[in-house]
């Protein structure tokens, strides 16, 4: 049932009503409690002081919180400012030298990977128990240092990351190997193994939940792990961390370095005594780090990178539904998804009438202080990405494309841009190929499935797809037809821990989440004993 709830949070199926926490801010009510539509009144008031206190801003390294080794720190910002949050301890590469020893040290000699399964899934729901009793915290320092709705970190996003920890949780004491059959006299055994110390960098956009999808199946399969955070959002993660050894964690199986990615993260990537790297951010940055990895010890790598993701609306389509369901399929999370709707296809029977009913919906979305109660849109993560967003829209308007609404910077002060929407957007201009990660929605109009499904599959990424139809023959084609590692048919962004997420070409290689992601921290071995006399074969 907490699968269903949390999931459902997500989805905007519209088997029932689809009514939910991201269709706030359209009555007059709402407006009447200080959310505003295109309106730069926000920008003119204090912004809500974060109901939270700051503990964490060291370095987690062999189990204590230390100073990085060179002394330097850098700062966190607030997005909805631009001010200081907090000075944040800057790891380099012999924070990270000492990080990997003490996960070494804590892999070969420590309790960890020789502790029952049982008893490292008992860590792990003690750890969701107290992600839950620390759910408002949690949520407050995530909105504070990334700007994204308190609504929907407190609701969703914290409830998601107890649910994740409990899903592997249950996994730690169901992973094991086989006996295989052979062609002769002996007994072959095969031992899944946790593959020793595992590398992982981890993006800013969703950073309590990729902390999940990282932490969570390495240390269900035994491994200890060396995390560097985004330098954008590293207060969660702190905090998560410190619940986690409370938990019962043993000292140096999770240690967590906050730094820049030249620096520590290089560092990771190319170390030789990390056996596994994960990484989540750019297609641009993947490829260095892949190669970093294959330079140093060919460590295998999981990469989840970035998408132009196709959110494509059929001739037999309710429009009010599917604006709403592309709505969300951009707009979500201020457009920062790396599995964003942005390329919106449109069926030209209902082309014009989707245009201006995604417009009017555009206009009337909920942008302001994220802490405020039923706010849609808190400000982009910092000022460059701010500043690329923009320049992705004037390039949009310079290739000809039709600026329906938007465009510009809301307020006056912090990383606010108005939900902004493009029409008559052809595939060879700039903002419907590359990836934007922001709140811009770029609307293109085809006429058969043959001709969206060629254009829809004409990208160098592959992460995911939205169809909406009524018709089962189409979506099934559709579905097949499209090279991406997701489909959502008539909902989006519906993440469960049990789904795996991943994509085809430069979107990335492996999976996260589900069982498909324990293979990213195990190896199999073969074990094979002669038999003698056997009774049977």
């Amino acid at each position: 049932m907490a699968s269903w709830r949390i999931s459902s949070l997500l989805s905007r199926s519209f088997s029932s009503s689809s009514a939910t926490l991201f269709s706030r801010g359209r009555s007059t009510s709402n407006l009447s409690r200080g959310i505003y539509k295109y309106s730069t009144a926000a920008a003119f008031e204090d912004p809500i002081d974060p109901p939270v206190k700051i503990n964490y801003t060291q370095l987690l390294i062999g189990g204590q919180f230390v100073d990085a080794a060179s002394g330097k720190t850098f700062q966190t910002l607030d997005p909805r400012t631009g001010d200081v949050i907090a000075n944040i301890a800057e790891g380099d590469a012999e924070d990270v030298n000492r990080a990997v020893a003490a996960a070494r040290k804590a892999f070969d000699e420590g309790p960890w990977p020789r502790m029952t399964a049982y008893e490292r899934q008992r860590v792990l729901l003690r750890f969701a128990d107290l992600i839950e009793q620390h759910n408002d915290e949690l949520a407050a320092l995530e909105t504070w240092d990334n700007g994204k709705p308190y609504e929907q970190a407190a609701k969703i996003e914290v409830p998601m990351l107890a649910r994740l920890m409990r899903y592997y949780a249950g996994w730690a004491d169901k992973i094991h190997g086989l006996t295989v059959p052979a062609d002769g006299p002996y007994h072959v055994q095969t031992l899944h193994e946790p593959i020793g110390v595992a590398g992982q960098i981890i993006p800013w956009n969703f950073p309590l939940l990729m902390f999940g999808w990282k932490v969570g199946p390495a240390l269900a399969c035994g491994n200890a792990i060396v995390m560097k955070t985004a330098e954008q959002t590293p207060l969660s993660a702190l905090l998560a961390s410190k619940l986690l050894h409370e938990a019962g964690l043993p000292s140096g199986v999770l240690n967590v370095v906050s730094g820049f990615g030249p620096t520590a993260g290089a560092a990771i990537a190319s170390h030789m005594d990390v056996d596994k790297l994960a990484f989540t951010g750019s297609t641009a940055t993947g490829k260095v780090v892949l190669q970093l990895a294959a330079k140093s010890n060919l460590k295998p790598v999981t990469l989840e990178l970035g998408g132009k993701s196709p959110f494509i609306v059929c001739e037999d389509a309710d429009v009010d539904k599917a604006v709403e369901l592309a709505h969300f399929a951009l707009f979500f999370n201020q457009g920062q998804c790396c599995c964003a709707g942005s390329r919106t296809f449109v069926h030209e029977r209902v082309y014009d009438e989707f245009v201006e009913k995604a417009k009017a919906r555009a206009v009337n979305r909920s942008v302001g202080d994220p802490f405020k109660g039923g706010i849609e849109q808190g400000p982009q993560i910092d000022t460059d990405q701010f500043d690329k967003i923009l320049n992705y829209i004037n390039s949009g308007i310079e290739s000809g494309a039709t600026l329906e609404t938007g465009g510009e910077r809301f307020g006056n002060k912090g990383y606010y841009i108005k939900p902004t929407v493009f029409s008559n957007v052809k595939d060879d201009m700039l903002i419907a190929k590359e990836e934007i990660f922001g709140p811009v929605q770029t609307i293109l109009k085809y006429k058969d499935l043959d001709e969206v499904i060629r254009r829809a599959n004409s990208t160098h990424y592959g992460l995911a797809a939205g169809v909406f139809t009524h018709n089962i023959d189409t979506a099934n084609t559709l579905t097949r037809a499209l090279r991406v590692g997701t489909v959502w048919v008539n909902c989006f962004d519906t993440f469960d821990a049990a789904i795996p997420f991943g994509g085809y070409k430069m979107s990335g290689q492996g999976r996260e989440k589900g069982i498909y992601s324990l293979n990213n921290y195990l190896q199999v071995k073969a074990v094979v004993t002669p038999l003698h006399n056997p009774a049977w074969l």
